[in-house]
């Protein structure tokens, strides 16, 4: 199968069902195990591990640093990289002769389903990856359809590193939220990750405060609440998400129905 990558401006030869896969991508891991692929990926970023525990294959790169030879040298015939903060080191590898596909990072859960179709196409796995999609729908309609009656306002804050950013409506972590039963304090605004808004924040008065951060970079929500005066009669109720699967509120691999399904239980909490 011939493949191209428009935005490497790379194109190659795909052998299908049999390719090797390197994927630098924890949501695209997650997915290849989904598709029982987990036996194809070759080489990972330090990150896949925790969502595809199937998945036997050394660590060959970071998320945005990579050393093209120890790539080349577990031989793959696919390389999985997404835009966004890893288009840098996409290019780079594109560059270096590899046969980089790049998988532009979801503005919806419509996006997320997209990739998987990809993934499927790009694997020889494309009937399990339609049925992998329908298992998704079924389970988004469901938690639509079951939404409470009264949805509280969530403020969502992402804390990546030391950057901190706060969701918009062209976001996949929008749909998480809407999906948990929530109304997204900030899903009218056309951009995915902004700057905060603190004092539009305190404004709009969300019911929910809603934060990610990493274990490497630990954020006491508390003291936030205080440092920004939140923590008065009428404090938003805090809920934390992390790293781990099925509560992670920036993975876009197939848990994000499950982070969805735990937020739900959260909310009602």
């Amino acid at each position: 199968m011939k493949v191209r990558s428009a935005a490497l401006e790379s194109s190659f030869d795909l052998p299908g069902r049999d390719a090797r896969v390197v994927c630098l991508v924890s949501s695209a891991t997650e997915t290849l195990e989904a598709l029982g692929a987990a036996a194809s990926v070759v080489g990972i970023s330090p990150y896949c591990a925790r969502y595809a525990p199937a998945v036997r294959a050394p660590v060959v790169g970071d998320y945005v640093d990579a050393d093209p030879e120890a790539i080349r040298a577990v031989r793959p015939d696919l390389v999985l990289v997404t835009d966004g903060v890893q288009l840098p080191l996409a290019r780079r590898l594109a560059a270096a002769g590899l046969p980089a596909y790049l998988l532009p990072v979801p503005q919806s859960r419509f996006g997320i389903l997209e990739n998987t179709v990809a993934l499927g196409a790009l694997t020889g796995r494309l009937a399990e990856a339609r049925a992998l999609c329908g298992a998704l729908e079924q389970g988004c309609a469901a938690l639509a359809a079951s939404a409470p009656a009264r949805r509280p306002r969530a403020y969502a804050e992402l804390w990546f590193g030391r950057h901190p950013r706060r969701p918009g409506g062209r976001s996949f972590v929008h749909d998480l939220l809407e999906l948990a039963g929530a109304e997204h304090l900030f899903g009218d605004r056309p951009d995915g990750y902004a700057p905060l808004e603190l004092e539009e924040t305190a404004r709009r008065a969300p019911d929910l405060f809603v934060l990610f951060s990493e274990p490497e970079f630990p954020v006491d929500p508390a003291a936030l609440l205080a440092e920004r005066g939140w923590d008065g009669p009428r404090a938003p109720r805090v809920i934390r998400s992390g790293v781990e699967r099925g509560r992670n509120l920036i993975h876009d691999g197939p848990s994000f129905l499950a982070t969805a399904r735990w937020l739900r239980g959260e909310l009602l909490g």
